[in-house]
């Protein structure tokens, strides 16, 4: 009988350790980025570009200017907040784009062209 208590034992016992680990939500990301290069119409970069962001919540807008190859970086965005970018150069504008709280891609990549 002991020897059956303790085979079942070793059964149970890795299985009572597993099951929390089941419990357990996976982690949700709280923050996100969003990169990528501002060109012209021809697809050249369009260094010194700026690069609003919208937080539509509060509509706070954060700016980035563009480097020498066009490009532009914003960190630290939550990730329940919605956002509109739009890319502005010489008097021209992009069409704008949105960041949805649907998307849940921590790091994401848009492009804009200045046409």
């Amino acid at each position: 009988m002991t020897k059956r208590i303790a085979a079942l034992l070793l059964l149970v016992l890795p299985l009572m350790m597993f099951f929390p680990l089941l419990a357990q939500k996976p982690k949700t990301p709280k923050e996100r980025s969003v990169s990528g290069i501002v060109t012209d119409a021809t697809g050249s970069a369009i260094a010194g570009a700026v690069v609003q962001l919208e937080n539509l919540k509060t509509l706070e807008v954060r700016s980035f200017i563009a480097k020498d190859k066009g490009d532009y970086y914003f960190h630290n965005l939550s990730m329940d907040v919605e956002y509109r970018l739009r890319a502005k150069a010489g008097g021209k504008e992009s069409a704008p784009r949105t960041l949805s709280t649907f998307d849940n891609h921590t790091e994401l990549t848009i492009n804009f062209q200045v046409k």
